[in-house]
């Protein structure tokens, strides 16, 4: 059985939590690879609105296995903190249903601590971090100093891989003007933690192997978007982890080899949230205009996001990075009600023409958007469920986006509401 990633395409914040539940109807597993909870989707099921930031997307279905992979860094307390919300909203979490990978690496308090002295004391460029300390254990990751879920099994080991990552944050601490960290403080919150996460905690490579040996279907669940990925984002303005659909096989044990089709989500205009390059970034009232109708912002801090015309260029791009089979376009219905829409085609950088956007920073900040004017349409899209639904003009503004990104639209949402999607291809045929 095919077995599918979803991934942002843009900055994030392109509505891959309603994608990856509507798709979790054709699942049976559903697991996220990368991220922190720095993530944020939103789910309209029902008239219920689920706000999910550590879990996976799937957990508001029955019957299926939530998964979160050792791709993701895990602050224990919050997800605690999050299991029990969306248990007061009727969700049923248990070992049966929810999985965490025994090799995760978490966020502890410390990072969560560095990460704001960091960007208070930036003085030269803001990275635009959510405070929340998803790049400082990501640090503590590669620098072989993390703990992990399966070290909070056993008291010595976890005793020992605290002192050893204090030996680096006590000296990161002094040199920001931050205090000691009360060492036997923390181990004690971890120690009391400890049991509610590992109730959770198994073998994730092994259970989907198996899985996927009895034919299960498993859908890959990324966060934020591949425009933030840590190689092949606008760097420095990244997040701290691959984004790309590569990051599905590493950040879960899954093998390249288990991923049959990638889903790229798409927004039908363009967002960004925090500091950055934005070629078609709208500071009148188009921009406004967007922003207001599509509810623009962030689910996680509640920041306003930066809004724009469609960038075929980047769009283009990350489908190419990440393998993109087909996108999902979403929120087509904001853009209901513009007499003329603007898509971005190419960029124009010193006299010259380009249609990539270049690696270097300050590059990408120079680059004047190329643009190419397009119809729009008065009827509403909102709540369409299949093309005869929709405006001539739309359908045509969704075909001119596929021409110009290089691949096909396997799936349309007009709102929020879970069935308010037109299926084109569906990822999970065989």
């Amino acid at each position: 059985m095919a077995n599918v990633v979803v991934v942002g395409a843009q900055w994030g914040d392109e509505g891959k939590g309603k994608i990856v539940d509507w798709l979790s109807a054709r699942a049976d597993v559903i697991c996220r690879f990368q991220g922190g909870h720095n993530a944020g989707h939103t789910l309209v099921v029902d008239g219920e609105v689920y706000k999910l930031h550590a879990l996976p997307s799937g957990v508001v279905r029955r019957g299926k296995l939530s998964v979160i992979g050792n791709g993701v860094v895990l602050d224990p307390w919050h997800l605690v903190e999050e299991i029990a919300t969306v248990q007061a909203q009727g969700v049923e979490i248990t070992p049966e249903t929810l999985m965490i990978a025994e090799n995760t690496p978490l966020i502890l308090p410390i990072h969560g601590e560095l990460d704001r002295a960091r960007e208070s004391q930036n003085s030269v460029a803001k990275i635009g971090t959510t405070g929340r300390g998803i790049g400082p254990a990501y640090e503590d990751k590669v620098g072989r100093r993390a703990i992990r879920v399966a070290d909070l099994a056993d008291a010595p080991t976890l005793a020992a891989r605290v002192d050893r990552a204090l030996v680096h944050h006590d000296a990161l601490r002094r040199g920001l003007g931050l205090e000691p960290v009360d060492r036997d403080a923390l181990v004690a919150r971890l120690e009391e933690v400890a049991p509610k996460i590992l109730r959770y905690a198994g073998p994730v490579w092994k259970v989907l192997n198996d899985r996927r040996r009895a034919g299960d279907r498993i859908l890959f669940e990324g966060a934020q978007g591949a425009l933030l990925d840590i190689d092949f984002g606008s760097y420095p303005f990244v997040t701290s982890s691959n984004v790309i659909s590569g990051q599905a096989a590493t950040g879960t044990g899954i093998g390249p080899g288990g991923i049959d089709f990638v889903l790229g989500i798409v927004k039908a205009y363009t967002t960004r949230v925090g500091e950055g390059p934005f070629p078609t970034e709208l500071d009148d009232v188009d921009g406004q205009r967007l922003g207001e109708r599509g509810h623009e912002f962030g689910t996680t801090t509640g920041r306003k996001r930066r809004c724009g015309w469609f960038d075929a260029v980047l769009v283009r791009q990350t489908c190419i990075t990440s393998g993109v089979n087909g996108i999902a376009l979403t929120k087509l219905d904001v853009l209901d009600g513009f007499d003329t829409l603007k898509i971005c085609t190419g960029y124009e950088l010193d006299g010259v023409h380009l249609d990539y956007l270049p690696i270097a920073a300050d590059q990408q900040t120079r680059c004047v958007p190329i643009y190419e004017e397009m119809e729009g349409w008065s009827a509403s899209t909102e709540g369409a469920r299949s093309w005869a639904d929709l405006p001539g003009a739309a359908i045509k503004y969704v075909r001119r986006v596929e021409e110009l990104i290089g691949c096909p639209v396997a799936l349309l949402s007009t709102s929020p509401e879970r069935e308010d999607t037109i299926l084109v291809t569906d990822p999970f045929a065989d």
